[in-house]
């Protein structure tokens, strides 16, 4: 599922501008409802609304036939969506601080499940360094033994296209 670019900030902007229920604008921004509400409920917010329009996220014809339906969902649009594919297959680009923490946990898990990838090829993946992968395979990285694996496909750390494309290719290498 593709979100919106900082979604946060295009559900406020949602809430604030659009008619749309919760629920919907949950869907779109991949929050839970009641993130949705917590936002909409919060006095003074922080951060600033996104218009997803001006961002070209969504058109003003999709918001118009979500109010109308309470079961219509926004779709984001297909330039957005390839956007975001070319992004994750390149390896590089912004971790969010949330998911920096787990970024050895995905490095080890990657370590476990695709032992034949070179440490520089799971650093770009992991938009790590060589260094840091290299010490974690060895088990000397000064952090290894609370070091918790998690699938960083899971986290939104890689895409499974790329963690395949990469594996894929380490394997013809190998022959």
């Amino acid at each position: 599922m593709n979100y919106p670019y900082m979604p946060k900030s295009t559900a406020l902007w949602l809430i604030e501008n659009t008619a749309l229920t919760f629920e919907q604008i949950g869907e779109f921004c991949g929050l839970h409802e009641l993130e949705i509400k917590k936002i909409a409920d919060a006095e003074s917010n922080k951060m600033q609304g996104l218009n997803p329009i001006i961002h070209g996220q969504v058109t003003r014809e999709d918001i118009e036939r979500c109010e109308a339906d309470p079961n219509a969902r926004l779709v984001l649009r297909e330039e957005i969506i390839e956007a975001q594919k070319k992004q994750n297959t390149k390896g590089g680009g912004y971790t969010p601080k949330l998911h920096r923490q787990n970024r050895l946990g995905g490095i080890l898990w990657i370590l476990k499940n695709y032992p034949d990838l070179k440490d520089s090829k799971i650093a770009t993946l992991m938009r790590s360094t060589k260094p840091t992968v290299s010490s974690i395979r060895n088990k000397t990285h000064k952090s290894y033994s609370m070091i918790q694996i998690q699938n960083p496909i899971v986290l939104g750390l890689v895409s499974e296209s790329a963690l395949l494309e990469a594996n894929a290719k380490a394997q013809k290498s190998d022959k």
